[in-house]
């Protein structure tokens, strides 16, 4: 799960968040209260800088997805938030 705070969407998130998709594929954001931005909006922001998908947004969680073909599944595996 990556957290974004107070200071909002840094460069720093961004890479955080392209790190933890390529190992994992699929990526839980939570944004605290006191973050500046909507949730949706920064799900949406996230993933377009990052070349992903908003697979859902709860609140003040997003689940982003981009699948990495390096990583190993097996043939007819669904996208993992369908398992």
């Amino acid at each position: 799960m990556l957290h974004v705070g107070h200071q909002g969407l840094a460069p720093a998130v961004f890479q955080a968040l392209d790190d933890a998709l390529r190992t994992h594929e699929l990526v839980k954001i939570a944004l605290t209260r006191t973050a500046d931005v909507p949730a949706k909006d920064a799900a949406n922001a996230l993933a377009t800088a990052v070349a992903a998908e908003v697979v859902q947004v709860i609140g003040k969680t997003a689940t982003l997805y981009r699948r990495n073909p390096e990583l190993k599944r097996k043939a007819g595996d669904p996208p993992p938030w369908r398992r």
